[in-house]
């Protein structure tokens, strides 16, 4: 048995965009993204209060990576992990975790521009550096497509790009993506994909009101 907690629009979406990639039979439970999520019950599956939490082979899993590492090796026939031994193994590796990288900037975009009230109480100074601090890393990216592709890797598309790929999802609603060209192709590339689709026709709230917060000005 395998279950997904979720919650729309989150890094959770990256482990449901796998799971519908792999193809495989599992349960969606949708949360709100509220203080339900640190309500006992699932407390007890997530001591963090935070999503995903996947429920598989009798045991709770609850960091994207690790998760992402944990199916690809499961469902080798997938052909979204790269095994030890391949040419592509380490660039894989180094790219499943490169996504909290960008996600660590969007989580405090999010939380000046989503989960701050009132506007008054946010700060245009953390919104400006992390904004900057946020296109930093989206230019390696466009580096390393224009070095490798049409995929993170010279090999194709794999689990890498659905982490990055969600990441930068989330990284395109406080930055212009057309400032990264490599970035934005790939970007709408993803999203054509029929699992990737999915995610926009499951249920609940979306995390995001807006499909762009500027960065405001300054006093």
């Amino acid at each position: 048995m395998i279950r997904l907690h979720h919650c729309k629009g989150t890094r959770s979406d990256r482990t449901l965009w796998l799971l519908y990639e792999i193809g495989v039979a599992f349960d969606l439970v949708v949360h709100p993204f509220d203080k339900s999520l640190r309500a006992p019950d699932y407390a007890a599956l997530n001591p963090a209060g935070r999503v995903p939490a996947l429920e598989i082979d009798g045991a709770v899993m609850t960091e994207t990576g690790a998760i992402a590492e944990y199916l690809c090796e499961t469902f080798p026939e997938c052909g979204l992990g790269r095994v030890a031994g391949d040419a592509d193994r380490r660039d894989w590796l180094v790219w499943i975790h490169f996504a909290e990288t960008v996600s660590q900037h969007c989580a405090a975009l999010t939380q000046q521009h989503v989960a701050i009230y009132p506007a008054s109480e946010r700060s245009a100074l953390i919104m400006s550096l992390e904004s900057r601090r946020l296109a930093r890393v989206l230019s390696v990216i466009n580096a390393r497509l224009a070095h490798s592709g049409a995929y993170l890797l010279a090999s194709g598309f794999s689990a890498a790009d659905i982490g990055v790929g969600q990441a930068v999802d989330m990284a395109r609603r406080f930055v212009d993506l057309s400032q990264f060209p490599q970035v934005a192709a790939w970007h709408a590339r993803l999203f054509a994909r029929p699992a990737a689709q999915r995610l926009a026709q499951v249920a609940g709230a979306d995390l995001y009101d807006r499909e762009f917060y500027p960065v405001p000005e300054g006093p």
